[in-house]
């Protein structure tokens, strides 16, 4: 149950580091309430994962779902470069993140 939290909590990351792009000063409250209802649901999420997955997997897992997501928002919707060796390193990280939850089913 606490991978599928920390699964979630990982595409809630990815909303409200997406959500960050739209805040602007003075602030537009459609962008700043998406903002706080993603990183609060992120957050909350994350806060429940980490009751059964061990604290430093769960982190390096959020920050890795996160990370990945939100490069792949950029290059597929903000024109952000796709080049092969970005993509292939996408890949080693979400790789990564698969090890951690094989090791962990594993322990």
């Amino acid at each position: 149950m606490g991978w599928m939290f920390l699964l979630l909590a990982g595409l809630f990351e990815i909303g409200f580091t997406t959500a960050m792009r739209y805040l602007t000063w003075p602030p537009r409250i459609g962008p700043v309430l998406t903002f706080l209802v993603f990183s609060s649901a992120s957050f909350g999420c994350l806060l429940i994962a980490m009751r059964s997955v061990p604290v430093g997997t769960a982190y390096a897992v959020w920050t890795g779902i996160g990370a990945a997501g939100t490069v792949i928002i950029g290059m597929m919707y903000y024109g952000e470069p796709a080049q092969t060796l970005r993509i292939v390193l996408i890949f080693v990280l979400i790789a990564a993140i698969a090890g951690l939850k094989l090791i962990d089913a594993s322990s």
